[in-house]
């Protein structure tokens, strides 16, 4: 039987061919269609075999589609699937007559005899589909390319997500059984085991940070949430030139709101230590020219990716970060700041609708989160936080606080908040001991470890956070309405950024 439909399959495609040589016809396999169609109501179980490759546009005949619409509705109701109730249903929806009535049905059963190469004929007609698919969207790059006015990056853009969400629609993804999910498992346990820091993920730079999160883990979407002038910015750049660096870790910045040049005149200033203003004016003294020499060379070579796209959308995220994935080996992404970022690039015709700002942001924090996952990566999402913290009593920021949506924290990881009890005025704790000169990043949410406070060396004038200095043993234990276990500046990371009057 199976090599009889080959042989009507071959004969087909022959036809086809001679068609095709006095004209365009596109890929089809209507004789397989049928073959389908007739298994599926000829055994019950058949339908389990194609409906992950499968979906109703997958059919090019109409008349298959609304058969295959049929079928497909009574199985998602949990009746039975033969040729009566399908002749049924198609009744009820009025498209009996359409497919050719009760002959056509019979007249598809007595094709087959078994359902024995459903799946084999379904992934045909599934490629089948793809094919015309891509047919179609060549069409549509074809016909906007030739529109002056189309702009041409947001076509390509756009067209690097169509496909990849074509390639994400037709994987079929099957259930494994735990045991290679163990193995696999296992092995990522030993190659922790065999590294002397014993941290799992990518290292910072600031060690108490990491003995906390074990490093930033693959996968994972990163919250650092912040009000303005906390130092968000500072603390990406400072964590960047850490990792890129020390660990020669690849990555990727993604400015919103700043210049790539201002965004690299404040890595130098974290990296060469020479004030701002004095690097903005450039009156520099013979001693800060030569470390400036010195110092930058470190920063020439180093992995470190800029990109100041303004309204930044999803779909130009996406692209951008896996060509820096692919072509430079990028292994962290930090994103200044989510609040900036769109859903839908202003010229995408086929813009996804949301209806409020809020929605937005929630499906940007979402394929954010999605992104993370399919490039196995860690995300950092800088975020702005609400004014609610400045009304709080010690200006403490809680998780209610993320600007615009609650989704944020669902969709997260990890979210932490910097926060500088001095920017307040606030110079002692409620003990009476010194913050001056220290900030603070409270982990509020981990989604797969332990909550709490890690505290820096604040240096305003390098724009930098650091580590704590050896010799400054500051006992300081903050618990000021957080609700979270903090740990004490001498057993913690420092850092430096620099304020002034911009944000840091």
């Amino acid at each position: 039987m199976a090599r009889e439909q080959s042989n009507r399959y071959k004969s087909s495609r022959n036809a086809d061919t001679a068609i095709a040589a006095m004209g365009k016809l596109q890929p089809q396999a209507l004789e397989l269609e049928e073959a389908i169609l007739g298994a599926l109501m000829l055994e019950k179980d058949a339908f389990s075999e194609v409906c992950d490759i499968l979906q109703p546009d997958s059919f090019y005949k109409p008349a298959h589609k609304s058969i295959y619409e049929a079928i497909l509705a009574l199985t998602q109701k949990s009746l039975p699937v033969d040729m009566l109730t399908v002749i049924e249903k198609l009744r009820n929806m009025d498209k009996l007559e359409e497919v050719g009535g009760e002959y056509a049905i019979y007249n598809l059963t007595s094709k087959v005899s078994s359902a024995a190469n459903i799946e084999f004929h379904a992934k045909i007609v599934a490629q089948k589909y793809m094919a015309r698919q891509l047919i179609a969207y060549a069409g549509k790059i074809q016909t906007n390319a030739y529109d002056d006015t189309y702009d041409i990056d947001a076509l390509m853009e756009q067209t690097e997500a169509d496909l990849f969400k074509l390639s994400q629609e037709n994987i079929k993804r099957d259930a494994i059984q735990i045991n290679p999910v163990i193995s696999e498992a296992m092995n990522l346990l030993q190659q922790a085991m065999k590294r002397k820091t014993g941290l799992s993920g990518l290292q910072t730079g600031f060690h108490e940070l990491d003995k906390v999160t074990s490093g930033w883990q693959r996968s994972d979407l990163i919250i650092v949430a912040a009000r303005p002038a906390m130092g968000k910015t500072a603390f990406s750049l400072s964590m960047a030139k850490n990792m890129a660096l020390n660990y020669g870790t690849g990555v990727a910045l993604f400015s919103l709101e700043m210049a790539n040049v201002q965004l690299v005149n404040r890595l130098i200033v974290n990296t060469c230590e020479i004030k701002g203003e004095k690097l903005r004016s450039g009156k520099l003294d013979d001693h800060e020219m030569a470390q400036l020499q010195t110092k930058i060379k470190e920063l020439e070579d180093a992995p470190i990716y800029v990109d100041e796209t303004a309204n930044l959308s999803v779909f130009e995220l996406r692209s951008k970060a896996r060509r820096l994935v692919r072509e430079h080996n990028v292994g962290m992404i930090i994103i200044d700041y989510l609040q900036l970022m769109t859903l839908n690039s202003k010229d995408d015709k086929t813009a996804l609708k949301v209806g409020s700002r809020e929605q937005e942001v929630s499906a940007i924090s979402r394929s954010l989160k999605g992104l993370a996952k399919e490039l196995n990566i860690p995300i950092i999402a800088l975020s702005q936080l609400s004014r609610q913290s400045e009304n709080r009593d010690g200006k403490r920021p809680q998780l209610s606080d993320l600007r615009e949506s609650g989704a944020i924290e669902q969709d997260a990881d990890i979210v932490c908040f910097i926060h500088r009890p001095e920017y307040y005025g606030i110079l002692t704790d409620q003990d009476g001991r010194s913050t001056q000169g220290l900030a603070e990043l409270i982990i509020a949410k981990h989604r797969n470890g332990a909550t709490g406070s890690v505290w820096f060396k604040f240096k305003k004038d390098y724009a930098r956070f650091q580590n704590l200095d050896d010799d400054s043993i500051i006992n300081i234990e903050s618990g000021m309405n957080s609700g979270v276990t903090t740990s004490t500046p001498s057993a913690s990371s420092s850092l430096s950024a620099y304020a002034g009057d911009e944000e840091a």
